[in-house]
Formats: C-alpha cells, sequence, structure tokens
C-alpha cells in the first residue's frame, strides 16, 4: 500500500482513517523513547527514523546520497509493519525482543528479518516497541551497522 505525502504527518492523515490513531500512538512511543541523534523523516515512503550524514557522512551503502536508516513504520494491506534494523544485526538483541514478545503477546510473532507485521492493531506491544527503541544509541547502530553490515 503506497500512501501519497510529503512528511510524516501528511503519511498519517492520508492513511486509512482506521488506522490513524494507532499510527499516531506508535508514532508517539518511537519518538518518546528515541535516543538522541536519530532523525525522524519521511524514509522510503514511509515515516523513518534515520542518522543523519551530519552525524554519519558515509551515508547508507547502498546508496550513500541517503541516511543510515535504523527504523521505519508503515500501513500494508493487511498490516502495521514495524522495521527495526538493530534486531536485524544484533541476535542478542533479537532474542531478547522474541523472550519479551512472548510474554506480552497472545499471538505468535510474525516476523521477517527487521520487519515485524502486526495483522491485529490491538496486538500491538507499544510499551515493548518503546523499550526496544530506546535499547540501541547512535553510535551503537553506527558500529553495529560497521561491523555486520556494511561490507
Amino acid at each position: 500500500m503506497k500512501i501519497e505525502a510529503n512528511n510524516v504527518d501528511e503519511y498519517i492523515q492520508n492513511a486509512p482513517e482506521e488506522r490513524h490513531e494507532v499510527l499516531t500512538h506508535l508514532r508517539d512511543v518511537i519518538l518518546k523513547n528515541l535516543p538522541k541523534g536519530f532523525k525522524e523523516e519521511l524514509n522510503y515512503g514511509m515515516p523513518g527514523y534515520i542518522v543523519p550524514h551530519s552525524i554519519y557522512s558515509a551515508g547508507y551503502h547502498c546508496n550513500p546520497k541517503l541516511p543510515l536508516p535504523f527504523m521505519n513504520f508503515a500501513s500494508q494491506k493487511n498490516f502495521i509493519a514495524f522495521y527495526h534494523m538493530g534486531i536485524y544485526a544484533d541476535a542478542e538483541l533479537l532474542g531478547w525482543f522474541q523472550k519479551e514478545y512472548k510474554k506480552e503477546v497472545p499471538t505468535k510473532l510474525d516476523m521477517g528479518k527487521s520487519c515485524i507485521r502486526f495483522k491485529n492493531v490491538n496486538n500491538i506491544p507499544f510499551d515493548l516497541i518503546g523499550q526496544l527503541v530506546s535499547k540501541m544509541s547512535v553510535e551503537d547502530w553506527i558500529n553495529l551497522y560497521e561491523k555486520q553490515i556494511k561490507r
């Protein structure tokens, strides 16, 4: 599902009306817990949280003109997606998240490499997402990115 928008506010406003509240809540949780240095912007056609070039001038290895991505969320056709590159690159962080998820959510974790899919918006563990967001600083992400992903 492509949502036409020029910024994050427009993205949420242009999403299906029944998703406005959950997307706004997810954004608020992220912003409340986001470590200093990350910047919110529309990124890859969805709300994203990046390391700006002013902090990491090398940018994203696939396209150095782009800032280094870290997290995104999106309203897809059949689910809300939350992307976190830290759980893709850090097995310990992934293990922690999977363990805590089982404690908080009655349904099975639906996850790809960095994408967590929430088909039922009532099962989004906002507090757990807030904890996850807060666990990795900009410096931690850059170090992990250079060690695990950028080659």
